[in-house]
């Protein structure tokens, strides 16, 4: 049972391996069961390269076993359409272009196995990428939002350098009022006379000037450290949304890139691993000398094409022979009277149709 399933596996006509020895049938059973574990590793692969993808193990499952047939039937093909012939220079050009079908095949399989099996390594790859990239992107962020806060706070060292400049002026007459007083300064005489009076007016002023300013400035400081409170806020905000971004990023080709990271000496070995196993079967047909099977077959095809040829040659005979028949027979009718004048009779009144036809046109034209 196993054995008739492996020989459905390889291609190989059964009708005509029954014939053959036994030796023969374990040949291709076990042609056909590379062919079918081929196809098993190919429905794995996919599947977990599409789980990558869709993220679900449904839709996973159900398209890596339609992929899996499809390797299944395309393996199935290759080996099948080998034949066996005389020289191993046409053998080899003749399986050329399933060899390079084989080596497709083989790539295309091994790539997610190979994701699979340097998960971790891949795993921690991407975890450096990711961390590389959210560094990158708030520095990005960054960059809309800088100029702007440093605007603002030039603005409030501005507004603040001006209440510390009318500070020290309100000192500077604070101190020339108190010296005129004292007598240490300005007319040097003791005493509140009419230049202390004037020199505290002025001081006065100034306060109350300073009082008005850093009123002022203390409410544009507010309103600038709010704004750039809510520039901070918002530069949170789009790092905080667009890290899911990043977070997600460890898809199918994210981690391609990241598998041809690593060294390429071990994925190396896995994808000639496969590419034996999908190229054996293709080998195994041509390095074996020609067997029983492949006798027989090429005899029932043997046959097969001198019967058709036969039958064409035939064909060709009788198409040329009923054509000599119709030409001697239409010949000897060309020369009955009978027939000539029949034929005559019927044009003298096609013609007579035509010329009336043509005389009621023309009356009803005028």
């Amino acid at each position: 049972m196993l054995q008739r399933f492996f020989i459905f596996c390889s291609g190989a006509d059964t009708a005509i391996l029954n014939e053959c020895s036994p030796g023969e049938r374990t040949k291709y059973a076990g042609i056909g069961a590379t062919v079918f574990f081929t196809a098993v590793m190919a429905t794995i692969a996919a599947a977990y390269a599409l789980y990558t993808v869709f993220d679900n193990y449904y839709s996973a499952i159900f398209f890596g076993i339609i992929w899996g047939l499809l390797i299944f039937n395309l393996d199935r093909f290759i080996v099948s359409t080998i034949k066996k012939r005389n020289s191993f220079f046409d053998e080899l050009l003749q399986a050329s272009p399933r060899i390079a079908l084989a080596i497709i095949i083989a790539i295309v399989i091994s790539k997610p196995l190979e994701m699979k099996i340097f998960e971790k390594e891949i795993n921690q790859v991407l975890l450096t990428e990711k961390n590389e990239m959210t560094l990158a992107n708030k520095d990005q962020l960054a960059l809309q939002y800088t100029p702007s806060i440093k605007a603002l706070e030039t603005e409030i060292e501005g507004l603040k350098n001006e209440i510390t400049t009318k500070e020290a002026e309100v000192n500077a007459l604070y101190d020339t009022y108190i010296s005129e007083a004292e007598g240490t300064a300005g007319t040097q005489k003791l005493g509140k006379g009419p230049v202390y009076k004037e020199k505290r007016e002025k001081h006065d002023a100034a306060l109350a000037t300073l009082a008005e300013l850093k009123k002022t400035n203390a409410e544009k400081i507010a309103a600038a450290e709010t704004q750039m409170t809510t520039l901070a806020k918002e530069y949170k905000t789009k790092v905080a949304d667009t890290q899911p971004i990043i977070d997600g990023f460890d898809g199918l080709m994210a981690r391609v890139n990241a598998l041809n990271k690593l060294p390429w000496l071990p994925s190396l070995f896995i994808f000639l691993l496969f590419l034996a196993i999908e190229t054996s079967p293709i080998l195994a047909k041509l390095l074996s000398p020609k067997s029983a099977y492949d006798l027989k077959l090429e005899e029932q095809e043997s046959a097969l094409k001198s019967w058709v040829t036969q039958q064409k040659a035939q064909r060709d005979v009788l198409v040329t022979t009923d054509r000599n028949i119709n030409n001697r027979v239409y010949a000897d009718i060309a020369e009955e009277q009978e027939l000539y004048d029949y034929k005559r009779k019927k044009a003298r009144e096609l013609m007579q149709m035509q010329a009336d036809a043509f005389y009621k046109k023309q009356k009803s034209v005028l």
